[in-house]
């Protein structure tokens, strides 16, 4: 069984409990304690991963770290129908992957922000703040386009991919660290859609539709 290195209230780790939920699969939750106790900076987490991040999961003999990644792996091995990560289509596979990158750039800049607020993490959160509003508009910009194309999400017409799942916890999650999503209509319609996956689940702060 997969264990899953988690901490409820982190974006990164929510994404992963999603898209398990998502596909209907098991797994074993193995709870860091990340503030106050900083466990992911523990001796013994540290030979999980050097890194000292999270989330990390364990499937069998094979670990592997990096949020984006998890999805990646999750969605080729578990994924029969080949929607969520449909590496058969090389534009397509392209895309998501251009995504997951933005995703890391949306957890160094409003999920950053909302852990300066949150959890008393020393960063600029001005700079966070404005390089989150930066990305929000090129995400909003592409969702609208997207919508007068009769496409619903980041990579195709008919399903979601990983791509959604990772970009959206980090815009859910950005009133917390002082960013608005009201500018951004596509970008809040993008997120309903979301919240209405077949198999969505929740977290604090982010509520079903």
């Amino acid at each position: 069984m997969i264990r899953l290195y988690d901490h409820e209230l982190c974006a990164d780790c929510y994404k992963i409990r999603l898209l398990l939920n998502l596909l209907g699969l098991e797994w074993k939750t193995h709870r860091i304690d990340f503030h106050p106790g900083r466990e992911h900076e523990s001796e013994w987490f540290l030979r999980i991963n050097p890194l000292g991040r999270i989330p990390v999961i364990v499937d069998g003999d094979f670990t592997l770290r990096d949020a984006q990644a998890i999805l990646v792996y999750l969605a080729a091995k578990h994924d029969e129908s080949g929607r969520w990560f449909p590496s058969g289509d090389a534009r397509t596979c392209a895309e998501v992957a251009m995504w997951l990158a933005f995703a890391g750039a949306l957890t160094a800049t409003a999920s950053a922000a909302r852990l300066h607020e949150g959890f008393a993490h020393d960063l600029d959160v001005d700079r966070a703040r404005s390089g989150a509003h930066r990305l929000f508009r090129v995400l909003d910009e592409h969702l609208w386009f997207a919508e007068q194309e009769g496409r619903g999400w980041l990579c195709g017409p008919e399903h979601p991919t990983i791509a959604d799942i990772a970009c959206f916890p980090g815009v859910m999650l950005s009133e917390e660290g002082g960013i608005s999503r009201m500018p951004y209509p596509a970008l809040r319609r993008w997120t309903d859609r979301v919240k209405r996956i077949r198999g969505f689940v929740p977290m604090p702060g982010i509520f079903p539709a």
